[in-house]
C-alpha cells in the first residue's frame, strides 16, 4: 500500500451508517499506519444539520467501535478528527453545491491540499446522477488542476437497462478513469490472494481447468436477517444485492486466464472475458438453473426468529428472494462442461464466504473409504470470517489395512506473526487515493454481469409460476437447492450444521 498525494476526501451521506461503521474507521486506520498524505482533509456532506464538533464526536464513537485498532487514545482521535469538517447541504438541489465548491477552495488555501479531490457517494443510487451532475456543473470534475475521482457504492443500476443509462450519464460527465465502482469483497486479502495462489504456484495452475476440476461452488452466507433494511432490501433482493457484484466478481477472479501483467486493465480485461463466456440462461428455463427462497419463522438456539414477510418495511405478500442459488457454465476452453454453483442467503446458520474447488475423483479408487467420498479432494479459499486456505485430501489411517481418512492442511492469515490484515475498505480507499483501479469494476464488466442476470430477472417478473421456496431461519436454504448439484449423492458444502430447532413454516 502506497502513500498518496495530498488530497481532500468528500463524503456524501456522511451522517449514514456506512460512513459511521466502515468508511471513517478505515480512513482512521490508514492514518494510524502512516498511509495518508501529509496534508489530508475530510469534508462530510449530508442533509442533516450538525456542527463540526457534533460530527467529530459521533465519528469518534464509530472509530472506537469499528476500526479494530488497538490502543485508541483521545489524543489520536483528536489529532485525526481535527482534519474533519461538516457541511449541511441539500444534496438534491444543484444550486446548493456552490457551498461545497467554496469550502473546497478554502480548504485548499488553508491546508495546501493542491486541488486533489475524491468524492465518495455513500448515498442511495437514485442520487448518483444528481450529485454527479451538480459537481460537474460547477467544475468539480475538471482535472486541469489536481485529480478528481468519484466512488460509487453498489448496486450500480438495478438491471441491464438502468446500468447502461447510469454509465452513459456518468460518461457524459466524467472519464471512465475517474469512476470507481466499489465492491468491498474485492478488498479482502484472500480474494486478492486468489490471483497469487493461482498464478505464482506451479502446482495449482496446471490443474486449474476442466481436465482436473469437477465443479466449483461459491457461497456467501449471512446469519443475520434484513434487520432495519427491510424497505431497501424488499426492492433489491439477494440477486441485486449480492450476486450481480460480489459473487460474480469472485467467479471472474476464480475462472480468469492469466493476465499479461498486473496492470489494472490487463486484469479487468480477463475478468470481462469470463463474463462474456457465461452460457446464457434462457428465460423459459430459469427454474431449471436458479432456486430462490425466502426465510420463514423458526426457533434457533432457543430464540424465535421472525420470518422475512414480518420484518419491518417488508410487503406482507413479498416474493423478494432472501436466498438464491444458480448453476451455470462458462463456455471456453478452460472451463467447458464444468458446472459453477453460486449461492447467497440471509438467516443461514453462519456467516461465511468461501470458494470451493472440487477436484475430480481418481479414475480407479483402490482403497476403502472411511469418512470421505471419491470427490473429497477440495481446495477451500475462505474469504470471511477467518481468512485462509484449506486443502482437503485422503491419508491412510494408522494401523493395518488401507483405510482412507480425510485430512486438512489449513492456513489462517491470523496465524502470521507480526502481520496485520487490513480491512477491505482500507485497501480499497488507499487504492483510489493512489489511482489504482485494479479492484474496482469497469463499466463493460458491470453491464455484462447484468446482461447475464437479465433473463433471470425477466423470468421471475413474467412467470409467477416460478416458486419462491420457504426455508426456516437457521437452515442452509431450500432443500431443493441440492437438486442443482450434478452427480450422485453430491450436495453443497455445509461449513456447519443447521441450527433451527423447529420450523414454524409460513406458506409462500
Amino acid at each position: 500500500m502506497k502513500i498518496p498525494d495530498n488530497l481532500v476526501f468528500v463524503l456524501f451521506g456522511a451522517s449514514g451508517d456506512l460512513a459511521f461503521r466502515k468508511i471513517i474507521p478505515a480512513i482512521y486506520s490508514l492514518k494510524i499506519h502512516l498511509l495518508l498524505p501529509e496534508k489530508f482533509e475530510i469534508i462530510g456532506v449530508s442533509r442533516s444539520v450538525m456542527s463540526d464538533l457534533d460530527f467529530r464526536e459521533k465519528l469518534k464513537k464509530g472509530i472506537t467501535s469499528f476500526s479494530g485498532e488497538q490502543n485508541i487514545t483521545d489524543e489520536l482521535l483528536i489529532s485525526f478528527t481535527n482534519h474533519i469538517t461538516y457541511l449541511t447541504l441539500d444534496i438534491s438541489s444543484p444550486s446548493e453545491y456552490v457551498k461545497l465548491r467554496d469550502k473546497l477552495a478554502e480548504t485548499d488555501i488553508n491546508s495546501g491540499t493542491g486541488g486533489n479531490y475524491i468524492f465518495y457517494l455513500a448515498t442511495p443510487p437514485s442520487l448518483y446522477t444528481i450529485i454527479a451532475g451538480s459537481l460537474s456543473s460547477i467544475g468539480l470534475s475538471d482535472q486541469s488542476v489536481g485529480f478528481r475521482r468519484f466512488i460509487f457504492e453498489k448496486p450500480f443500476g438495478y438491471d441491464l437497462k438502468s446500468c447502461k443509462e447510469l454509465n452513459k450519464k456518468l460518461h457524459d460527465l466524467f472519464a471512465e478513469e475517474q469512476i470507481f465502482r466499489i465492491d468491498h469483497y474485492l478488498g479482502k486479502e484472500t480474494v486478492q490472494n486468489l490471483l497469487v495462489t493461482r498464478f505464482s504456484n506451479g502446482m495449482f495452475e496446471p490443474l486449474w481447468n476442466r481436465n482436473y476440476i469437477n465443479y466449483i461452488e461459491i457461497t456467501s452466507a449471512e446469519s443475520i436477517g434484513v434487520e432495519s433494511r427491510g424497505g431497501y432490501y424488499d426492492k433489491a433482493g439477494a440477486l441485486r444485492d449480492m450476486v450481480q457484484n460480489h459473487l460474480l466478481q469472485m467467479v471472474g477472479l476464480t475462472a480468469m486466464e492469466p493476465p499479461s501483467s498486473m496492470n489494472p486493465d490487463a486484469i479487468r480485461n480477463e475478468i470481462l472475458k469470463v463474463f462474456q463466456s457465461f452460457q446464457p440462461i434462457v428465460e423459459d428455463e430459469v427454474d431449471k438453473y436458479v432456486i430462490r427462497g425466502q426465510y420463514t419463522a423458526s426457533r434457533v438456539r432457543g430464540e424465535c426468529l421472525t420470518g422475512y414477510r414480518y420484518e419491518k418495511g417488508v410487503d406482507p405478500n413479498s416474493r423478494t428472494e432472501t436466498f438464491v442459488a444458480i448453476k451455470f457454465y462458462i463456455n471456453n476452453w478452460r472451463w467447458g462442461g464444468v458446472p459453477f454453483y453460486i449461492r447467497t442467503g440471509k438467516r443461514l446458520p453462519t456467516r461465511v464466504t468461501e470458494i470451493v474447488i472440487h477436484f475430480k475423483p481418481t479414475p480407479h479408487f483402490l482403497f476403502h473409504v472411511n469418512d470421505i467420498d471419491r470427490s473429497a479432494n477440495q481446495l477451500i479459499i475462505r474469504i470471511q470470517p477467518d481468512e485462509g486456505i484449506l486443502l482437503k485430501f485422503g491419508m491412510k489411517e494408522p494401523g493395518a489395512g488401507f483405510n482412507v481418512k480425510n485430512v486438512s492442511m489449513d492456513f489462517h492469515y491470523s496465524e502470521l506473526a507480526n502481520i496485520r490484515l487490513p480491512e477491505a475498505y482500507e485497501r480499497l480507499l488507499n487504492d483510489v487515493m493512489v489511482g489504482d483501479s485494479t479492484l474496482y469494476s469497469r463499466d463493460d464488466t458491470v453491464e455484462t454481469a447484468w446482461k447475464f442476470l437479465e433473463p433471470i430477472q425477466n423470468g421471475w417478473s413474467n412467470n409467477p409460476a416460478i416458486k419462491v421456496f420457504g426455508y426456516p431461519c437457521g437452515t442452509w436454504g431450500p432443500e431443493t437447492a441440492n437438486d442443482l448439484i450434478e452427480g450422485k449423492d453430491l450436495t453443497w458444502r455445509y461449513p456447519c450444521k443447521n441450527l433451527a430447532d423447529d420450523g414454524l413454516y409460513c406458506e409462500l
